[in-house]
Formats: structure tokens, sequence, C-alpha cells
């Protein structure tokens, strides 16, 4: 008995000390004074001989050395990195153990990375990088050559490496989890004014188009993103991808799946190759013997090709099937479509069908004919779409999750098309990608993803993010991740010292864009394209909303100019790219257009300062100009043609419309307003209301008409009013308007608590009182009450007073989505709906206190529900809230939308969902909001409860009304 235990503790040991060993991290040296490394690879495929070199290459870029490269094992010795496929003879005569091995072998594009000591006589240590398939092996070299300091954005934003003398890598061994996404990747759209016009004139003029060069550097890209998939470019002017000579085979040499977009069945590019005038219509009604051939001839040359193929039919350019009058008759056409396309793939490709990756794209129109009642065969694809502007259009239901084929999502970071294109620079916001693809993934949509990328240039960190998440999906489960990405990301470009710096440039970058895109700054529309007009924001109301928004991006673009003097010479270029460009021509758009509107709404006023805000619109106008030559410009020339300042010259992008009338000589010289006031000759002037401990300032604009100099100065000015200026000389040193912003010390203001006061502004010969009144029905209020301030109460949806939660139905906070930075979502999104008839008892919602004074002047109150414009999780759900104020009737409200109806448009150009709810009865003193949930996946952003009808109504969110 005592020997059996010795026995047991001895054997026990071995296992630990064994154990241990594994667990033990091991060093490769692979570049030292005393060791340098081979690369030895497994010629199985293509793949393996362009990683090796390319390892190599990475390699050489950090220490100056390029390890020698080979196939044959017999000449290796030393220190060996060993690339090859886990099932090669290469890779077994290393991990003789290859039954350790079973389940993992079996995973989706997985990778092992491991060191062995001694493996041969020769070899003193193995480090081995071995995949389930190629690509697996490709995501396991380029994660080392990332590790070591090359980033995946290289060559495409000209990332630097940082040099070292010596290079040792230290590893445990490591086996990757498999993808989150099967089939990930990239759609080459709209590539007329930035990949097309830069490879066919800069990169790769041999061809005139895009051809294998430029395709094998955007698949090479794809592979250190850990991406597998293609959509080639397909506009008109673009060759198509299968008729240039190499681009097939550079795909087949990186192991890239090749896939065609929702408007190309069976991997053909219409506009390209579809020739009307040799081929008859694209009608599978009238032409189907041609059209049937047409794919035919695609099947047969894609035989060998690693490809998913898009399944149905649209027209040939993004347009709707032609030859039918209805959504019935389309219904029925495309199931017998679908049926003869799958026999081409069951005659060329693979007799069993089910076993070759088919796609049918819900997109546009092909929702309504899916809704029609067409039954797609289960092992395809169902690939959702967003509505072109970031929102998913509906998701899998619990019965279509079901589907052997599973679903997928194509998502939009560029976009030509109506209501209006944003081509320019990267606008969609990173937590909206987040909420909406974990919202997909939640839904099993997991089988394809993929992104409109545009000219992937403009795109980079958006395709970073998208790419990261279809790999590790569950890694963003949390709204918090992608911040902490993005400040990941730039500190692996720009240096843990400047990332987070740049990083959090970037989200308030992406924060102002939300509120509107650069390009939908000029509130016109395309198709049918529209003039330019006067924004929405407001230049005299709200604290002035126009210079609120030329500030925070004046401030940011001071914030990117300070970093950019800061950063060494080897960072200008990529800095330039992924920061500052987007950043200066994103402030230099908003401000061509709010200097505009200043010009104009002065101008009617009779200002003479409307003329330099007219100049500073047009030096806008001018900077962009000069900042995209310089894009095109850096890096030696490098990206010469890859930036357009005016993709599709829409209106947006010239010069903004300004017509100052012609100054009247008999007017007065002078001219006062006050903030929130349009008029500029009453006899007394009344500020805004201002509200105890409130930090709020506000405006009074002091202008001249005409050329005159004339002195003025506050006089009789409370001791606790406080003005950032109290005299000034109108004329002098060109000076010909002045804004005096006025706020109180509470500090001194409580000695008195001055209801009313009044001061006077004197200027030439003429004296003008200016009223104030400070409310003191807020200062018995409990903090953290909303009140109303100015006949308006605004609230912030995460400032919820009360929340009832039902498990599992919830409303969840979601970190920097929203104007408020922070949206409500009701859980879980893989719920239904909650039934309406009994929702004071059985749902969860938000409560809000609100206390109001006064009552009796409000006119027509309304509350304002301002949501995130998600669209139904699935055919199931809505986008519904019941809402109730005091004990007043739920309302039921709904934020869906109808296609493209105009409150979709000016949903999608807004970011934000609107519903109007009409305030019956109000109460002095204690009011209730309470939002109940109905249905899942709805996001609230905020509330503006305007107490007057008449007044009007902001475009951007302002501070919330909070005692």
């Amino acid at each position: 008995m005592k020997n059996s235990i010795l026995s047991f503790l001895f054997i026990l040991l071995f296992l630990q000390k064994s154990k241990a060993q594994n667990d033990a991290a091991l060093k490769f040296e692979v570049f030292t004074k005393d060791q340098k490394a081979t690369i030895l690879y497994d010629n199985a495929t293509a793949l393996d001989s362009i990683l090796a070199y390319s390892l190599s290459d990475d390699i050489f870029k950090i220490t100056g050395f390029k390890p020698s490269v080979t196939k044959n094992s017999a000449t290796a010795s030393g220190n060996v990195i060993v690339i090859g496929q886990l099932q090669s003879a290469l890779i077994g005569s290393f991990l003789n153990k290859k039954s350790d091995f079973k389940g993992f072998e079996k995973q989706w594009e997985s990778y092992l990375l491991k060191i062995i000591d001694k493996p041969t006589s020769k070899i003193k240590k193995a480090f081995i990088i071995t995949g389930t398939n190629p690509r697996g092996t490709a995501y396991g070299v380029y994660a080392i050559s990332e590790r070591i300091g090359v980033s995946p954005w290289y060559w495409w934003a000209d990332v630097p490496v940082a040099k070292q003398n010596e290079l040792v890598l230290t590893q445990k061994e490591f086996q990757s989890k498999a993808p989150s996404v099967k089939f990930r990747g990239i759609f080459l759209n709209d590539e007329d004014w930035g990949l097309r016009p830069w490879a066919s004139k800069t990169f790769e003029p041999e061809v005139g188009n895009i051809g294998p060069k430029t395709y094998a550097k955007i698949f090479e890209l794809l592979l250190r993103l850990k991406a597998n998939t293609i959509w080639p470019a397909m506009h008109e002017g673009t060759t198509g991808f299968f008729k240039i000579p190499g681009n097939v085979k550079i795909a087949e040499g990186y192991q890239i799946v090749v896939g065609s977009s929702h408007a190309e069945p069976m991997l053909r590019n219409n506009v390209d190759e579809w020739k009307e005038k040799e081929m008859g219509h694209f009608n599978y009604v009238t032409n189907k013997k041609k059209v049937h051939e047409y794919w035919e001839d695609r099947v047969k040359e894609s035989k060998n090709v690693d490809a998913i193929y898009t399944i149905g039919m649209r027209g040939v350019h993004d347009s709707g099937m032609e030859g039918v009058k209805n959504n019935k008759e389309g219904a029925e056409l495309l199931t017998h479509i679908l049926d003869d396309q799958r026999k081409l793939i069951e005659k060329y490709i693979n007799p069993d069908a089910t076993k070759v990756p088919q796609a049918f794209t819900v997109y546009k129109e092909v929702l309504d004919l899916y809704d029609e009642g067409l039954k797609v065969p289960d092992d395809i694809t169902l690939v959702w779409t967003d509505d072109n502007y970031g929102y998913i259009r509906r998701l899998s239901n619990a019965e279509e999750q079901k589907r052997s084929g599973g679903g997928g999502v194509y998502y939009h970071a560029s976009y030509w098309g109506r209501p209006h294109d944003y081509l320019w620079v990267d606008s969609v916001h990173p937590a909206l990608i987040r909420e909406e693809m974990i919202k997909a993934y939640q839904a099993n949509c997991k089988e394809i993803w993929i992104l409109n990328v545009g000219d992937i240039k403009p795109i980079e960190y958006t395709t970073q993010l998208f790419m990261d998440m279809a790999y590790d999906a569950s890694s963003f489960e949390k709204p918090t991740k992608v911040k902490t990405h993005m400040a990941d990301f730039y500190s692996s470009i720009f240096g843990k010292r400047y990332g987070k710096s740049i990083a959090d440039i970037k989200w308030e970058y992406f924060d102002l864009a939300f509120e509107r895109k650069p390009e939908f700054m000029g509130w016109s529309q395309t198709e049918p394209t529209t003039k330019t007009k006067q924004t929405a924001y407001n230049p005299l109301f709200f604290g002035d909303e126009n210079q609120t928004r030329i500030n925070k991006y004046q401030n940011l673009e001071n914030q990117v100019t300070i970093l950019k003097d800061k950063l060494p010479k080897d960072l200008q270029d990529p800095y330039f790219q992924l920061v500052y460009y987007p950043a200066k021509a994103a402030s230099l758009m908003n401000k061509k257009f709010l200097y505009a509107d200043k010009a104009n709404i002065y101008g009617k006023q009779g200002r003479l300062n409307a003329k330099e805000y007219a100049l500073k619109s047009e030096k806008a106008f001018n900077e962009i100009k000069s900042i995209t030559q310089k894009y095109n410009q850096m890096a030696d020339g490098k990206w010469n043609h890859m930036m357009d300042m005016s993709p599709r010259k829409l209106p947006v992008f010239d010069k903004a419309n300004i017509e100052i009338p012609v100054a009247q000589s008999e007017i007065e010289p002078v001219g006062l307003m006050v903030e929130n006031s349009a008029k500029t000759d009453a006899s007394e002037l009344t500020l805004p209301t201002y509200h105890p401990n409130a930090s709020v300032s506000h405006f009074i604009d002091i202008f001249l008409k005409k050329e005159a100099t004339i002195s003025w100065e506050l006089s009789n000015v409370p001791n606790w009013l406080i003005a950032n200026k109290t005299k000034g000389i109108l004329g002098k040193n060109a000076i010909d308007n002045e804004r005096i912003e006025l706020n109180i010390d509470w500090n001194k203001w409580n000695k008195k608590q001055v209801q009313k006061a009044q001061f006077t502004i004197n200027y030439g010969n003429k004296t003008r009182v200016v009223n104030l009144t400070v409310d003191l029905n807020s200062i018995a209020v409990a903090k953290k009450t909303f009140i109303a301030m100015e006949e308006r109460v605004v609230i912030y949806a995460q400032n919820f007073t009360a929340i009832k939660n039902q498990e599992p139905y919830q409303w969840k906070k979601i970190d920097g989505l929203g104007y408020s930075k922070a949206a409500m979502q009701s859980y879980p999104l893989t719920a239904s709906p909650l039934k309406t008839d009994n929702l004071t008892k059985e749902a969860p919602y938000l409560e809000y206190q609100i206390h109001l004074s006064n009552s009796d002047a409000f006119v027509a109150p309304e509350l304002i529900v301002h949501a995130i414009p998600t669209l139904p999780l699935t055919n199931e759900h809505g986008v519904r809230v019941g809402v109730q104020w005091n004990n007043e009737p739920i309302q039921i409200i709904d934020f869906a939308t109808i296609g493209r109806s105009e409150e979709w448009k000016q949903n999608v150009l807004s970011n934000k969902a609107t519903k109007k709810v009409a305030i019956k009865s109000t109460v002095k003193g204690k009011n209730t909001l309470k939002i109940y949930m109905i249905d899942e996946g709805v996001a609230l952003d905020y509330f503006y409860i305007n107490l007057n009808k008449n007044n009007p109504v902001p475009y951007s969110i302002l501070p919330e009304t909070v005692r």
C-alpha cells in the first residue's frame, strides 16, 4: 500500500512538472548577436510561400536582418520558424503528438503557436506557426508580425515600425479560438473618386484599373486583419474582377474568398459585363436564355475559385428586378431563378449544392419579395442589410435562426445614394457599429459579415473595428469596449504617449459627425439632387447653436494641430491620413455652412459683420482644397488621386450660398439683439431667464449697421452679474460687433436672492434698458430634479429618477451611443415583444421626475422623444415604447419607419428618430414621466419638453435642465 501511494505521488509530481514545462513560456531568438533564425515553410499552397517571405520582410523592417527562406527542411538548422498547415507532413514532423490537436484540428481558421526545444539534431529551436487551414496559418504569422511591431496598416497608412537591435520572442503554447463569424470581409464600392483613379494613375498604371497589384495589397491587408472575403469593386468604369488577367490568381494565392454584391448574382459584374446592346435586357422573363448563359459561363469559369455565390436577381446596377409587375410576381420569379442557379452550381461546382457557400442578400426591395413568401433553401445564408446608414433593417427571427445556412449582415461605412451620399471621410460612429453588429451576432447572424468600405483609405479605423468584431465578437459585448479598442488601435500606431489623446480626439470627431455628418451639412439631398440651404442650427437661440458647434470643431482642430507639431517626422504621414485630414476637413465643412448661416441671417439684420462671416465661409472652402491637395502629395505622392474633396460633385461640396442685402444709408448705425430674440430694434431688451446655481450664460450682441465709430458701456450692473466685457468701441480696429456674455455669480446672488433686475447699455447718445429675471421657483426643488428653463425641459434618458427592470427584460445603458453619449436600450435582444394590454404591471419602465411652475402659462405643451433610429429587430417586432405623463393613459409610439419615407430620410440624416406626444395636463410642482418597454432593441436618447408650441426647437442637444 505504501509503495502504491509513493508511486501515485511520483506520477502526480511528474505530471505537474510536465504541465509546468508545457505552461512555461520559452524564448526564441530570431535575431541576436549569436543567433539568426531561418524560415522554413511547407509548400502545400502558394500562401505558405507568401507568408514565409512576408514574415521575413517584416523581420527585416524591424531589425535590418532578413531571415533566409527555404522549403527544404534538410537545409534548416539553428533556430527555425516553421510555417505550414497543421495537417501537413512538415508540421507533423515537429508535432509528433499530433493526436493532442484532434479537436483543435477541426476548428475553422484557427492557429497554433509553439516553441519546441531541440526537435532535431540540426535544429536548436523551432517556432511553429501552424493553422487548421491556410488562412489560419496566415493569421498566426501576422499575429507574430503585429506583436513584433508591424501594423496591419504599415502599407495602407504608412505606419512606421520601431527598429530593434535584436529580436527575441517569448511564447507559451497557444491555440487560438475559431473566429466568431465564418466569412468576414469588405466590399470595394463607389471607387470612382479614390481607389480606381489612384490604382489606374498612380499605383498600377500598366493596367489602368484596379488590377492584381492593387488586389495583392488589399488581400494582404485582409489577412493581416484576420479577414477572408472580398466583394470586388464593380462601379461603371471599373473592369470586372474576372476580366483582368491575374486577379483571380492573386485571390487564389492569398486564399481569399471571392463573392459579389447584392446586385451581382453568380460572381458577375453586371455593370461592366452585361452588354445590353449585344445581350438584350437583363430580364429573366423575356431574355431567360441569354441571362442563364451569362451566369453559366461564370460558374464554369469559377470552378476552382474559393467563392460565395450570391444568388437571386436584381436589376443591372442596384435597381429592382425587371419583368415583374408586383411583389407576388417577383417572389414567384425569384423562386424559379434560385432553382436554376442551384442547378448550375450542382452541375459545375458540386453535385451537392448544400456544400457550396451561397448568400441571398435581403437588400432594399428584395426584403419585400422575401416577405411576400419567397422560400429560400435552408442552407443558403440570409444576408440582412442595414438601411445604408448604419441601421440594420431586420435580423433573423427565432425560426430563421435555425437555418443551416445561418444569417449574415452587409453593412455600410460609405454610401452613394438617397437621401445623401457619404463617401468622403469616415463618419459612422463606432458605438453605433458595435451596437448594431453585436445585435446581429446575438441574433445568430454569424456566417457572413461584409463591410462596404468604399475606397478603403478614408475608412481605416472603422475597417479595423469591424474586422476585430467579426473575429472576436464576444469581447465587444460590453459597450465600453469600443473606446478601449480605439485607444489600443491608435496607441499601436502612435505609441502610448499619444494614442489615448488621439483616441479621445477621434471619439469627439465621431460624436460631432453623429449629430450631422460633414456631407449632410448643406441640408441638401440627392436622387434627385437639391440645392444646399440654411442649416437647422440656430445662431440666435439656445446660446447660438452655430457658434457652439463651430467652437467644438475649432477645439478639435486645435488639438489635432498641437499633436501634429509634437509627433516625430516618421509619424506625420499616418497622422495626416488617419487623424488630421478627417478632423480638419470635417471642421472646415461645418464652418463653411455655419458661417454662411451667420452671414445670411446677420445680413438680414443689417449687420456689417455679415461680410466677415461670408469671408470665413469662403476661407473654409479654400482650405478644404488646400488640405486635399496636401493629402494627394504626402508620402512622396504615394497616394496621389486617392482623395477627392467633392465625390460625385454634389452641391454640398461647392461654396456655400450667401446673399447679403445692401445696407440702407438712412438706418441707425448700431443694433442690439439679446439671445433668443431675432429683434434688433426693441426699446427694451429682456434676457432669457436665469435659474439658481445653473451654470448658464446668455448673450447680447451689439453691432454696427453702417460705418461709424461708437463707444458703448454697461452701467448699473448688479455686483452679482458677471460680464465678459463692460465697454468697448465699435468701429475701432475694424471691430464692428461685440458679444457680451452674461452669467451670475451665485455666491454673491445668494446674499440678496433678487428675482428681477435691470441694467443699461449706453452707446452714442442712446441708452437701452436690459431686463433680467431669476426664477426663484426652483430654489426649493430637490437636487437632481428636472425643471423647466426658458419654457423647456431637457432630460437625457440615462439620467432616470427611477428604474424598474423585470428579468429577463431590462433597460441597459449603452455608453457612447447617441447625442447624449449614452442611450438606454431595451433588452434582451433575443426576446419577443411584450404585450401592450398590461404594461403598468408587467413592463420595465424608466421614470423621470419633473418640477413645473406657472403651468397656467404653458401653450400646447408637448413631449418630444428622441431615440436612436434603429429599425425593428425582426419581422415580429416594432420599435415601440409606452409613454405615460402623470396619470394620463399610456400612449404607444412606434419609431419604425416605412421604406424610404421622408421620415426615414430625416432620421438617417440626423441620426435621431423623433416622436411628439401632446401633454394634456400639467400640475404645479411634481410631474412624472414613465417610458414603458414594449419592443426590444429600442434605444432612447433624450427627451425635450417644449412648454410653448410657439417657441423654436433646437437641432442640437442642449444641456440638461436639472436642479
